[in-house]
């Protein structure tokens, strides 16, 4: 259902009182699923907007009532109503997190209007928001916001009984997968039909009674091909729910990877080998789309910039990423890092945790079955709030709510600071010597701590979770220079520390700084910020269009950098 849709402002958020889930039309034009912020949308409207509005009209047979008939949204940012011939059908909070309302009740057969409120107060304190920018301009590390539709809208006709969901649980050492079916309602009486496959051939079928709503078995395979990055074997998967006599009733096809994540001696392990993960902090921001990647290729695309810098994988920061991103990791062999927007929420406050948990949860649900998917970090840099210091309960809470839904994947429960509970202990330095930073890591017995008054580190597997952030920009270079010969200052963009005068001197920096915890036998793993530049944020490897920022030469030294051999690997 991407396209064109009626639209129009709620400046005041005053319009749901005037009746406006009822009109019959809206005066603007957008194109779904861009935000009104961006270019793409057609509008490219960047003030505030307290709330937005939504119409478009759907059309419905009687064949397609005779079952269920779901409306599916990728994420609307923040919280959402949905209207269905001027009826409530549902809501939903959470401006990252996919979701699926039931019109079937408000639906009829021929044209159905379809309309949708999205509310967004950003600046309250009370929702996460990640990198959207509280004040009416962009600045430092905060963009343009999103507000509204931002991902896929899509109509789905489903039989009155129908598989809801499918959770994948690896497991190579068993040369097995195990599954958990889920349907709509309790399902006595149908079967499920599961068949795996590889490179086409058959490796695995199984059929079994349904039970209740959930449905849990093992799928044996007569041949086991692990995932790995750099070899990113999937197999396909075929579910088909059946009744007494044989027929198929609904049938949903996947895919899965056979991998195991183990935490041993310091290090991450992937299929009983450490594996060192050279990270790229990724933001998921276009310029013509804000949030939203302009097509599928762009996704793929970004993927493939970093692994030709050296990179095998990502921190998704500060944002819930479009899950068609995930499926392209899983089919290139790309590590990511499930995070989630909690920047813009007070955490200070122990009801925190009920605007978290079921949104985060939400995450963990519709991303558990990815094999890319290696770890998961719900919160970043969690700084005092208005001087109130983080409730520790609420990462807590979190942390353990992790560990109990998906016992299978390590969990960060505040990347950089301030930890509380943790699988692994990382921390974020963006110190710009590498002289510097080769004492505090490589020169350093001990693991490096940077807020030892508020947190301590305790043996788990280490590594920096960002650094670098060195800013160019080959044009304002070149300004600063001829003013600096005419004794005048000035600076435009951002980025960390002090500005190299060449981008050879950037080149040797990011080597330098990198070879600091390559050199460190203690680190697992290293994140580099960033991929692209952001807006006014200057400091990444590509430019926010995704063109090269450097010569051949420099993105040569960076690159041997980035996949020079670490100490871990070398044991």
């Amino acid at each position: 259902m991407n396209g064109p849709w009626q639209f129009d402002f709620d400046p005041s958020d005053s319009k749901k009182a005037q009746g406006w889930a009822q009109k019959d039309s809206l005066p603007l034009t957008i194109n779904v699923p861009f935000c009104p912020e961006s270019a793409l949308s057609g509008l490219h409207a960047t003030d505030f907007m307290e709330a937005v509005w939504y119409r478009r009209e759907i059309e419905l047979s009687q064949e397609d009532l005779r079952g269920r008939v779901l409306l599916h949204f990728g994420a609307v940012d923040y919280r959402c109503e949905v209207y269905v011939n001027g009826e409530l059908m549902g809501t939903h909070e959470g401006g990252y997190t996919s979701f699926t309302v039931d019109i079937t009740k408000a639906a009829h057969a021929g044209t159905n209007a379809l309309t949708v409120y999205a509310a967004d107060h950003l600046r309250t304190g009370s929702q996460p928001s990640g990198k959207q920018s509280h004040r009416y301009a962009s600045y430092g590390c905060f963009y343009t916001r999103t507000t509204g539709i931002w991902q896929s809208v899509w109509l789905e006709v489903v039989p009155p009984t129908y598989l809801s969901s499918l959770q994948v649980l690896p497991d190579p050492d068993n040369g097995c997968a195990h599954l958990r079916v889920f349907t709509n309602v309790p399902a006595p009486g149908l079967h499920i039909k599961a068949t795996a496959r590889l490179g086409g051939e058959i490796v695995s079928g199984v059929a079994v009674a349904c039970t209740g709503a959930c449905t849990t078995f093992t799928l044996p395979l007569t041949e086991t091909v692990l995932w790995e990055p750099g070899s990113p074997t999937l197999y396909d998967l075929s579910l088909r729910l059946k009744d007494d006599g044989g027929e198929t009733l609904d049938r949903v096809t996947s895919y899965f990877g056979l991998r195991k994540i183990e935490l041993r001696e310091g290090a991450i392990y992937l299929n009983d080998k450490p594996v060192f993960q050279r990270l790229v902090l990724d933001q998921g921001f276009y310029p013509d789309g804000i949030y939203t990647a302009p097509t599928d290729e762009a996704l793929k695309r970004d993927i493939e910039l970093s692994m030709a810098m050296g990179f095998n994988g990502a921190r998704l920061h500060e944002k819930v990423f479009e899950e068609r991103f995930l499926y392209w990791a899983d089919k290139l062999g790309y590590l990511v890092w499930g995070e989630f927007p909690n920047w813009g929420l007070d955490i200070s406050k122990p009801d925190a945790l009920c605007t978290v948990l079921p949104q985060w949860l939400e995450e963990v649900e519709r991303d558990f079955n990815h094999p890319a998917l290696i770890g998961w970090c719900p919160f970043n840099e969690t700084w005092d709030y208005e001087g109130h210091p983080q409730d520790g309960r609420v990462l807590s809470g979190i942390y353990h709510a992790t560990k109990a839904v998906d016992p299978t994947r390590p969990v960060i429960d505040t990347s950089g600071n301030f930890h509380v509970v943790t699988d692994i202990y990382d921390v974020h330095d963006y110190e710009q010597d590498p002289e510097v930073f080769y004492k505090r890591y490589a020169g350093n017995p001990r693991p490096y701590e940077n807020y030892p008054q508020r947190q301590q580190y305790g043996g788990q597997p280490y590594f920096v979770s960002e650094y670098g952030g060195t800013w160019w920009n080959a044009e304002e270079a070149k300004k600063q220079r001829v003013l600096a010969e005419n004794g005048e200052g000035g600076e435009s963009g951002w980025g960390y520390g002090a500005r190299p005068d060449t981008e050879e001197e950037v080149g040797r920096r990011i080597a330098g700084l990198t070879k600091a915890l390559l050199d460190d036998p203690k680190m697992c793993a290293f994140c580099y910020t960033q991929l692209t530049d952001v807006e006014q944020e200057q400091n990444g490897l590509y430019t926010y269009d995704r063109k090269p920022k450097f010569s051949e030469g420099v993105y040569k030294v960076i690159q041997e950098g980035f996949s020079a051999p670490a100490a871990i690997e070398k044991k």
